[in-house]
């Protein structure tokens, strides 16, 4: 009997590992990348000995990878060797106050008391909620599919929603374990990671403050590449064919059902399904054909970006740790920057990471490694964006925080630097 036959578009995480369970499911699997690796948005630069991560930077909830290498008949602990990140991040304001995020309570308790009396409960009954929100999230809403609205607010469902929080926004809630301006902002910030502002985003989200301090931050040697690596080997050896440098064009339809897709050198791939793991409404706008969907996408919000930097440093800075985040002295007004004006703040907050901290392999021996992303508003076609001015103050303002931390000769000590911004 014929293996029926998959096609996935795009070779990032989720399209390796969709390939891998269909090839494990019996199909018979190609998946088509237009790029020259795999990896999409989780991928790597490799120059003159330091390594960087120029997409994720860190890997959280193992128990997820476990899972997904277990439905493939495989160990994760086979395949790829995580190191634990304590503290998680090291937390910088622009009055000198210096938070260590970290899972050790008893430090917590320091550090939080010092600058609040009642902050330490306060963090503990907020941890509290967010384990709440994490085991119901994945439970009852990242586990299953919703086809539509009517079943995400379904009679069932609408309880749930007001038990996350989902109607309430995530920095007013914050209000109710915190006074201080400067630890809401410690606990908020990381709702960045999914583009979003703490002052729009649900208060479900202090999920990630628990994911991140009871569940563990973590490091895969070989920088966070080796699990897209570890991914296509499985894949690969469950008989998956990857085709690289092979952009399609657009999918073709009868019937009412996807058929095949046309490659951009004018090669036909047949196939039974196809799974899209490219952007959504780019699969919508520029590969279906003419659909009513894709002005709806067009309409929707979009999330913020970022400007980043990365940087193959000749000396170690041992001021920085494996995560850094510098506070804006401004935060409810970046955001407003960012999300309102879909531009850049005058100061910006922004995220440090230094990987060799961790893995030496990241860096030459005596030298850095240092990744710097520092959100800004997204491409905006109704508004002018000067993006090539907007990186050099980006630029600027990082060494300037990083000179009154104690860094004032990084400039000097730039040995090559890779910089992107939206617009590239």
């Amino acid at each position: 009997m014929q293996k029926r036959t998959a096609l996935v578009i795009g070779a990032g995480i989720g399209g390796i590992a969709t390939a891998a369970r269909l090839a494990k499911n019996g199909y018979d699997v190609t998946v088509l990348e237009k790029e020259s690796t795999a990896g999409g948005r989780c991928n790597q630069i490799v120059r003159d000995g330091h390594r960087f991560d120029i997409g994720p930077t860190l890997f959280l909830m193992p128990e997820i990878w476990e899972e997904t290498f277990a439905a493939l008949g495989e160990k994760m602990s086979d395949h790829l060797e995580l190191k634990r990140i304590d503290p998680t991040y090291k937390v910088h304001f622009d009055d000198g106050l210096q938070l260590e995020l970290t899972s050790d309570i008893g430090k917590m308790q320091t550090q939080l008391e010092r600058v609040e009396k009642t902050a330490f409960t306060g963090f503990l009954n907020y941890i509290a909620e967010g384990n709440k929100h994490y085991k119901m999230s994945v439970e009852k809403f990242v586990g299953r599919n919703f086809y539509n609205l009517f079943e995400y607010f379904s009679l069932g469902n609408l309880p749930l929603l007001f038990q996350l929080k989902a109607l309430q926004k995530h920095y007013a809630n914050t209000s109710r374990f915190f006074k201080d301006e400067r630890l809401k902002a410690a606990f908020t910030f990381q709702n960045m990671y999914l583009g979003l502002s703490p002052y729009d985003a649900p208060a479900t989200y202090s999920l990630l403050q628990y994911t991140e301090l009871a569940e563990g931050v973590w490091y895969p040697m070989g920088g966070m590449y080796a699990g897209i690596d570890a991914l296509v080997e499985v894949a690969e050896k469950l008989g998956v064919k990857f085709l690289y440098n092979t952009p399609v064009r657009k999918l073709k339809e009868e019937g009412g059902r996807i058929h095949s897709a046309i490659t951009t050198d004018g090669r036909e791939f047949l196939t039974d399904i196809v799974v899209g793991n490219a952007d959504l409404p780019y699969i919508y706008k520029e590969l279906l054909p003419e659909n009513k969907e894709t002005k709806k996408l067009e309409d929707k919000l979009y999330t913020c970006s970022t400007i980043m930097f990365y940087w193959g440093v000749d000396r170690v800075y041992p001021q920085l740790g494996t995560h850094n985040v510098y506070i804006s002295p401004d935060y409810k007004g970046s955001f407003e920057r960012i999300f309102r004006d879909h531009t850049l703040d005058g100061e910006p907050s922004f995220y440090v990471h230094a990987p060799a901290r961790v893995d030496p392999s990241a860096a030459p021996d005596g030298q850095d490694t240092i990744l710097v992303l520092v959100p800004v508003g997204h491409l905006d076609d109704h508004a002018h964006q000067d993006w090539p001015d907007m990186k050099r103050r980006a630029r600027a303002a990082v060494l300037r925080r990083l000179a009154s931390m104690g860094m004032p000769d990084l400039e000097e000590h730039i040995k090559f630097e890779v910089a992107y911004t939206p617009k590239v």
